[in-house]
């Protein structure tokens, strides 16, 4: 059987859809934690200052994205991102809002929740 190649509009939606997993604020602030190496779920909350079941629910949703990934280490499981260009895109995303940070802050379009 044949596998369709999915259409243009699919293939945006698909890549919506991975946005949205950056979008949120705790997840991203979990990802960037997870740029400096694997963090088990206490040192994830430490350094992000998010709740245990916040990091917890939002750590599970990104496991299930494929963004990042888990492995046991003795009593703790550990979470890393789970590919490199994860990191290099929060890295582009970093040196892009250098340049266009006036004009995102100042953008009344998208509803910013942490004004």
């Amino acid at each position: 059987m044949a596998v369709l190649a999915p259409t243009p509009a699919d293939a945006l939606a698909l890549k919506a859809k991975l946005f949205r997993g950056f979008a949120d604020p705790s997840r991203l602030a979990i990802l960037e934690c997870l740029r400096e190496g694997p963090r088990t779920v206490g040192e994830v909350v430490r350094l992000t200052g998010l709740s245990q079941p916040n990091v917890s629910n939002h750590l599970q949703c990104l496991w299930d994205c494929g963004l990042v990934q888990r492995h046991r280490q003795g009593r703790f499981v550990r979470y890393h991102l789970s590919d490199p260009r994860v990191a290099a895109l929060l890295a582009l995303a970093n040196q892009l809002l250098a340049e266009v940070a006036r004009g995102v802050y100042q953008c009344t379009r998208y509803a910013d929740a942490q004004r």
